[in-house]
């Protein structure tokens, strides 16, 4: 089984929603986890509503550093904002590939509930299609 470690900069929408997304459609093949540079603290609440209505499970997620991992090996890591791609990471030993997928920012959205909801589901459908595509 390939590890993966999805980045971002709060981890608490896009890496939480990859996470999420990587170890349900890959469930056998890989096993994610997430983390932030500077993280949040708390997971977005649409972030689990957007996964839960489009039948992903979610556990319990939680945001957390990047330091959390540091010294651990991974297969892949990903980055899913532009911060967090421009960022020294930690070390994370072995060889890794690295992937950069660039997806706005959902908690950044304002306006109506429809148009808050139609951002994070602009993010979720961005990551799907990125890991149909390039994971599975």
């Amino acid at each position: 089984m390939k590890s993966i470690l999805v980045l971002c900069t709060g981890n608490s929408c896009r890496s939480i929603m990859a996470e999420a997304l990587i170890n349900q459609l890959g469930k056998g093949q890989f096993h994610a986890v997430s983390a932030g540079s500077k993280p949040a603290g708390y997971v977005h609440p649409k972030s689990i509503e957007t996964l839960n209505r489009h039948g992903i499970e979610v556990e319990q997620p939680r945001s957390k550093s990047w330091d959390e991992f540091e010294g651990q090996n991974f297969d892949l890591v990903i980055t899913v904002c532009d911060a967090a791609a421009a960022e020294s990471c930690p070390v994370f030993l072995g060889r890794h590939e690295k992937r950069h997928w660039s997806t706005p920012d959902p908690a950044a959205a304002t306006g109506s509930e429809e148009e808050i909801n139609a951002a994070f589901d602009e993010a979720f459908h961005m990551l799907k299609t990125r890991i149909e595509s390039e994971l599975l």
